[in-house]
């Protein structure tokens, strides 16, 4: 018989310290030789990332390549993405990487114990003026890349840095390849190396909203010229990739849905090879994110799919689909190579992994796993896949998990409570995986439902574009017409409903929190509440974001005020929580101060944690758990139910 225990309270294996220092973020990867790079997140280390070497033919433990202090990570756009590159070939194998607090980009010879300085130091203030990102191995000893260039009015170029060091000291030997654009992604050359490819895209828009593919005979000597072949204003262009001398793939939205297309140069024709209301590409928030590859001249392997993808190949000439039947609710190639695909993959079991598949059998093993240490099974929830109706009508996506832990049940008559996760954005996807913080709340009989909201990515332009000029009303519309239908069906406590989301997701627990009244707790960690500090203050990436979400600036700056729940705070009613890094550049402190201080003037319990040395996101593992520790205490003094984790004190 399964002990009965009030929801909250049931005890777990799973600990703040299981979240944070058993999980460690995995980026790309590739193919070696015998062995497999990937790069790896350190949060024991304040965050670091590196690079890890695992051997494909033996029990060999695994090698470390980039060692302390550098941290493998850009900054281009200011989510950085794309850090590093294997250079083979023509020179002694090597990796190009760029470091994190100096922006320069390095060259690790393997066997040497100390890298070597690429591109000259440009810090003014501590603060690099140009970044790097997006590494392919180019002609001549030299490597192509993104440089974003901060010095006037930031700008950034395709560029061409030589390998023997020569740019180190003289930022004159880089070699600026485009035309400047406000911002450019995915450089590509052909095979035989005689054109280059590349997106690029202007303010207001983001990569999402618009973007142009542009085509370049590759010389010897100066700027190149372009033609652009495909993409506008209002249709969005991704992960351009040769497939032969003659035919380029990328994906496009023009359709309403990003699918794949082929452009031919001998023909100048394009065409669109599959016809599908599903998603084969997604928001570029980092650049280098892909969502195929070129398995062959006549195959692409394609992730493709709505609230879950899966892997299927895709005939370059007819446009036939096949789907690949593999055990994973999301999946992303990164390599093939004999046979044998290398994937980014998620499943509700093993969380994320890099994963070596076999494409002729489909058997598979993990090579690394980003939770290190799995829960116990009998800890894990399973996820569903729920909708319901807008008070508009509209469909409404989420992800549901019921409080889980076997053996357990809450008392007769209970209803559990539920925390509601916001994403961020909040242009992305809550996706459907092993998450050893919905976990950490499931096992102890507290519900999680995660809401994909108008907006959200993964299901077409239509339900992406709902919230242009709407965000602050579709996101928390959205967000308590699941709450709302959850409470109906008699899923949730209506008097035990949390909320929580990070930057944007912050923005809409805010928002929330003060123009809606099913929430009776909530946590914003380094959420946005002030529109007017955001737009007047924040990176260059995003500095026109909300001119899609909101409207114009300063022409609509009466809504940006009328939005804010910085303007509101005397709404709120229920307990709050703020997390806060200090080094925050793209949400700065001062948001969360302004809140917290009218908390206080209001009298409404609310607790304001600052963390040293964090940035956008916490990466510290220390950090990590005392967040997470804090939003369990939290809840459970709100929501009446013992825990195991020191208590907060509300102000």
């Amino acid at each position: 018989m399964p002990t009965k225990l009030p929801f909250g309270s049931w005890p777990s294996t799973i600990t703040a310290h299981d979240v944070a220092a058993g999980t460690k973020p995995l980026g790309g990867a590739c193919f070696y030789q015998d062995q497999i790079i990937v790069q790896e997140g350190r949060p024991a280390e304040g965050g670091r990332n590196t690079l890890v070497s695992y051997s494909l033919d033996s029990d060999q433990p695994a090698e470390q390549l980039i060692a302390q202090p550098y941290n493998v990570r850009s900054r281009v756009h200011e989510y950085g993405g794309s850090s590093w590159a294997l250079i083979t070939g023509r020179i002694q194998d090597a990796i190009v990487f760029s470091n994190f607090s100096d922006q320069r980009v390095y060259l690790q010879q393997f066997g040497q114990a100390a890298p070597i300085a690429l591109t000259p130091d440009s810090s003014v203030n501590s603060d690099p003026a140009l970044r790097f990102a997006e590494f392919i191995q180019g002609p001549d000893r030299t490597v192509l890349a993104i440089m974003e260039d901060l010095t006037a009015t930031p700008v950034r170029h395709i560029v061409q840095i030589p390998l023997d060091g020569s740019a180190a000291e003289d930022a004159t030997a880089i070699r600026v390849l485009t035309e400047p654009a406000r911002f450019v992604a995915a450089p590509r050359l052909n095979p035989d190396g005689s054109k280059l490819s590349w997106i690029s895209w202007e303010h207001p828009n983001m990569p999402w909203d618009g973007t142009v593919l542009h085509l370049a005979e590759f010389t010897d000597a100066g700027t190149l010229e372009d033609q652009v072949i495909a993409g506008g204003t209002d249709i969005s262009i991704m992960q351009p990739e040769w497939v032969d001398d003659d035919r380029l793939a990328f994906i496009g939205d023009k359709s309403g849905w990003w699918n794949p297309y082929i452009y031919q140069l001998s023909s100048a024709r394009t065409t669109r090879l599959v016809d599908r209301a599903a998603e084969f590409a997604g928001p570029l928030w980092q650049v280098g994110t892909g969502w195929y590859l070129v398995e062959n001249q006549h195959t692409l392997l394609c992730s493709y799919g709505t609230g879950t993808t899966k892997l299927a190949r895709v005939h370059a000439m007819t446009g036939g689909v096949e789907d690949i039947n593999l055990p994973f609710s999301r999946i992303k190639p990164l390599q093939v190579r004999d046979g044998w695909l290398l994937a980014g993959t998620s499943s509700m079991t093993q969380g994320e992994q890099i994963t070596l598949v076999n494409l002729q059998t489909l058997e598979h093993r993990a090579i690394t796993n980003s939770i290190q240490q799995l829960p116990e099974p009998s800890m894990l929830p399973s996820v569903e896949e729920f909708e319901c109706s807008n008070e508009a009508g509209q469909k409404v996506h989420a992800l549901l998990y019921r409080p889980y832990q076997e053996g357990y049940e809450g008392t007769d008559g209970e209803l559990p409570p539920f925390v509601t996760f916001v994403h961020g954005g909040p242009t992305a996807q809550a996706a459907a995986t092993l998450n050893a913080a919905v976990a950490y709340y499931t096992s102890r009989g507290i519900g999680v439902v995660d809401v994909n909201y108008g907006g959200s990515t993964g299901y077409g332009r239509e339900y992406r574009n709902r919230l242009r000029g709407a965000w602050g009303v579709v996101d928390v519309a959205d967000t308590t017409a699941v709450i709302k239908a959850l409470v109906a069906q008699k899923i949730a406590d209506p008097a035990r409903i949390g909320i929580e989301g990070g930057s944007a997701g912050g923005w809409t627990v805010l928002c929330s929190l003060t123009f809606s009244d099913v929430f009776t707790a909530g946590i914003s960690r380094y959420g946005v509440s002030d529109l007017l500090g955001l737009v007047q203050d924040t990176h260059d990436f995003e500095s026109q974001y909300m001119f899609s979400l909101v409207g114009p600036y300063p022409e609509a700056a009466d809504l940006y005020e009328k939005r804010a729940p910085i303007n509101h705070v005397s709404k709120i009613s229920c307990p709050v929580l703020l997390l806060q890094g200090d080094e925050d550049r793209v949400v700065p402190p001062a948001q969360s101060e302004i809140v917290a201080k009218a908390l206080a003037e209001r009298g409404i319990p609310h607790a304001y944690i600052l963390f040293a040395g964090e940035q956008h996101g916490f990466r510290q593992s220390a950090n990590i758990i005392k967040a997470l520790e804090s939003s369990l205490a939290f809840y459970a003094q709100i929501f009446g139910f013992e825990t195991d984790v020191p208590a907060i004190e509300l102000s």
